[in-house]
């Protein structure tokens, strides 16, 4: 790894007051990342169990950690697969989405602002990278990756051209051929013109949204009666399947009639939380 794992946490105060903390309470934490939760929930007096999907976040945290090891239980997988077993926790945190770090490091592929092998994995055991998806998927879809998880109305058009245009190696070379293919007021629009697209190919290689369905679907099952479980969800696809899957579990009861949003403050300071919405529901 080129840089040391960091992730600045989204609406922290908003989701350690949303888990209600009691000391010495089991807790759940299935998006480690930086570690900014477990640390908050630990400081409260309660113990984790941190899962994350990234190799790189659970060594920083063992590090990070460490005098905390005690109260302190790390899984390395997906969240949706996540089995607790018997055990029922006092609450369950999820803060979706892609890491600061991952965002950051050149060698993960995420980012267009950086050049890198197109990767984007957040789990670096599994074998299929973004570089698969736009060298050797067919047209449609590809079309149908940006237009569904990208929201990209110009998923068929970019689709066509990059099928034409392809191989490519890096993300520097994709996101230029996007780009170059689009009008020029799509491309001095208020986002990058690749924004859409890379967002559905993070979406389809890390297949985000099942895993998102299966883990809000089985997670109430893991829950104590009156344990809280809360979502920070980043773009609409993910507060969509949040929204619609709390308050159709009649395992739980949502506590948060509007999401809560961050503060103009918080949005300064951290410009990444400025799409962040975060959802509480409480076990019946």
């Amino acid at each position: 790894m080129n840089k040391e794992f960091s992730h600045q946490s989204v609406l922290p105060q908003e989701a350690i007051a949303g888990l209600a903390i009691q000391p010495g309470g089991h807790y759940l934490d299935v998006t480690l990342g930086g570690g900014g939760h477990t640390r908050l929930i630990l400081e409260a007096g309660g113990k984790v169990t941190a899962i994350d999907r990234d190799e790189a976040a659970i060594a920083h945290c063992q590090a990070l950690l460490k005098e905390d090891e005690n109260r302190l239980n790390f899984w390395h997988g997906n969240f949706g697969d996540y089995q607790p077993g018997e055990v029922k926790f006092a609450g369950i945190i999820a803060d979706l989405g892609v890491s600061s770090y991952q965002l950051d490091e050149p060698s993960r592929g995420f980012s267009f602002r950086l050049e890198a092998e197109l990767d984007m994995r957040m789990d670096q055991s599994q074998t299929l990278t973004a570089k698969t998806i736009i060298n050797y998927w067919q047209e449609k879809q590809l079309a149908d990756i940006f237009f569904k998880y990208g929201e990209e109305r110009l998923s068929r058009r970019l689709a066509k051209v990059i099928v034409e245009k392809r191989p490519f190696q890096t993300t520097t070379e994709l996101a230029t051929a996007i780009s170059q293919s689009v009008p020029g007021a799509y491309r001095h629009g208020r986002i990058h013109p690749a924004t859409r697209v890379f967002q559905g190919l993070r979406i389809a290689v890390n297949q985000e949204l099942a895993s998102l369905e299966k883990f809000l679907q089985i997670a109430p099952l893991w829950l104590q009666p009156q344990g809280k479980i809360v979502v920070i969800s980043f773009h609409s696809l993910e507060d969509r399947i949040v929204k619609h899957s709390l308050r159709e579990n009649p395992q739980v009861q949502v506590l948060t009639k509007k999401p809560i949003l961050p503060q103009e403050t918080e949005m300064r300071t951290n410009p990444r939380s400025r799409s962040a919405k975060l959802r509480i529901a409480e076990k019946l």
